[in-house]
């Protein structure tokens, strides 16, 4: 069975039943798919959008990087990574990726493993919109993401 690994950055939302579907259709060795999808948070109310920005094609090359090293590393069937950029409101999607496998654990550590990169390696900058009309400075990872991306090595 061929592998798939689809990485796209784009602004428009994405549908996650479609995502699931275009991964599986067609691979009966699947057995388990995890899917995680990032939403913008309020913030306890506080928090209107985020501003999104990334390094067009440095971001895909590096979701793309990561992406095969999770395919290699954990035996994925396939793997598929969405960000999006722009403004995006609160309770709306920000990141999807899907991870199939033939066995659950497989999947889960894959989709963490992912996740644990974009957080840290891939070239996104997040910058909070308040309710307020307060805007806030470009945000970095957080030491906990150093540590989360740092527990696969």
């Amino acid at each position: 069975m061929t592998t798939s690994l689809t990485i796209r950055v784009q602004r428009e939302d994405f549908d996650l039943q479609a995502e699931v579907d275009r991964l599986s259709n067609g691979k009966p060795g699947i057995g388990a798919i995890v899917t995680f999808s990032g939403l913008c948070r309020d913030e306890g109310g506080t928090l209107s959008a985020l501003e999104l920005e990334h390094y067009p094609g440095m971001a895909e090359a590096e979701m793309t990087r990561i992406g095969e090293l999770a395919i290699a590393r954990f035996g994925l069937d396939g793997l598929t990574a969405i960000h999006r950029f722009g403004k995006i409101a609160a309770g709306e999607n920000i990141v999807l990726v899907v991870a199939a496998a033939p066995h659950r654990q497989a999947a889960f550590d894959g989709a963490n493993f992912v996740m644990d990169f974009l957080k840290t390696s891939a070239p996104f900058w997040k910058k909070e919109h308040g309710k307020d009309g307060h805007t806030g400075d470009w945000i970095s990872a957080k030491d906990a993401d150093d540590t989360a991306r740092d527990r696969w090595k």
